[in-house]
């Protein structure tokens, strides 16, 4: 195992050691566990890819690349709080 050295501000680093905690974790469990849990974009793809055909196989052979684009569209629109209502 490496040992990495990072520059972040104390309010972050006093953040992630209390995240950390809250879990019954060392910081640098959790760091590991968030890193590995995080899928890179090529992940991404490639699971939104399956996601998608299999949809088309099983459920909705007619969904276009139209459609797909208007959904995620439409994601980005929730995600970034420009559409629904915040709780």
């Amino acid at each position: 195992m490496a040992d990495t050295t990072i520059k972040i501000a104390e309010g972050i680093r006093d953040r992630l050691r209390t995240l950390a905690e809250e879990r019954g974790l060392s910081t640098r469990a959790y760091v590991e566990s968030v890193v590995a849990a995080t899928p890179t974009e090529a992940e991404r793809a490639e699971r939104t890819a399956r996601a998608i055909a299999y949809v088309r196989a099983n459920l909705q052979p007619e969904l276009t690349d139209e459609d797909v684009r208007e959904a995620q569209a439409w994601r980005a629109e929730i995600a970034g709080g420009r559409l629904g209502e915040r709780r």
